[in-house]
């Protein structure tokens, strides 16, 4: 069985993942949904030096807790900046990385360098500690202010992205008006060393195709003949 860790987007917290944290654990997945610093229920620990690093970090220090090995490392829009830089900072506990319509970051690259001047804007209206980025209004309600840092933090990365398992790219289609990841994802699909799905969703695919999701997340997660050759599975 695989170990899943749910990175969420900005704003959001573990409980984005709760329906598919259970739908997965019922196939007998072990799942760990994490809020990063500074938000949903960790929000009274949001001060200025939070960035992309304690982000990071949180992942990392869940690894190590946990004694996880072979994660698969799940990160849905600015999810896709942590579990970019967990993965370089822990690859030997890592198997595979998914991106849930989310911001495929490179060395030097921060959120602010990836996103339009309307998302730059939106991160711009700060609350009155200045510390942290307002949800936007539509969101859930349990949504909180994100750590400004963590989206202007560049990405510092040491080894290679294609030395995992599978690296997933899901695209959601379905968006009401135009994608700001439509790039990424037709750039991903041009590239062997990538796979890539289409799911027809708007932005928040765990909501919108919670199903077809799902069976995505349960193949990447069933290894290669090649893999149990290899002795990292046991049957």
């Amino acid at each position: 069985m695989a170990t899943f860790v749910l990175v969420p987007g900005m704003c959001h917290g573990g409980w984005c993942f709760a329906d598919l944290t259970g739908q997965l654990r019922r196939q007998g997945h072990a799942v760990h949904p994490l809020t990063l610093t500074g938000l949903g229920e960790r929000s009274h620990l949001l001060h200025g030096g939070v960035n992309l690093d304690t982000h990071i970090e949180d992942v990392t220090a869940l690894l190590a807790a946990e004694n996880v090995h072979d994660a698969v490392l799940v990160g849905h829009s600015y999810g896709g900046m942590v579990i970019t830089g967990a993965a370089d900072r822990m690859p030997e506990r890592v198997d595979c990385l998914v991106y849930l319509d989310a911001v495929v970051p490179a060395h030097g690259d921060s959120c602010w360098a990836l996103v339009s001047d309307q998302e730059r804007r939106w991160y711009l209206d700060v609350e009155d500690s200045g510390y942290a980025t307002r949800p936007l209004p539509f969101f859930d309600s349990r949504a909180t202010p994100h750590p400004l840092a963590s989206l202007l933090q560049p990405l510092r990365l040491a080894g290679e992205a294609n030395r995992f398992r599978r690296r997933d790219y899901v695209y959601a289609a379905g968006w009401d008006g135009e994608s700001p990841f439509t790039p990424v994802y037709e750039r991903l699909s041009q590239d062997p060393s990538w796979t890539t799905h289409a799911l027809d969703g708007g932005h928040n695919l765990m909501r919108d195709a919670p199903d077809d999701l799902l069976k995505i997340l349960l193949d990447i997660a069933r290894p290669s003949d090649d893999t149990l050759e290899e002795g990292r599975f046991t049957p």
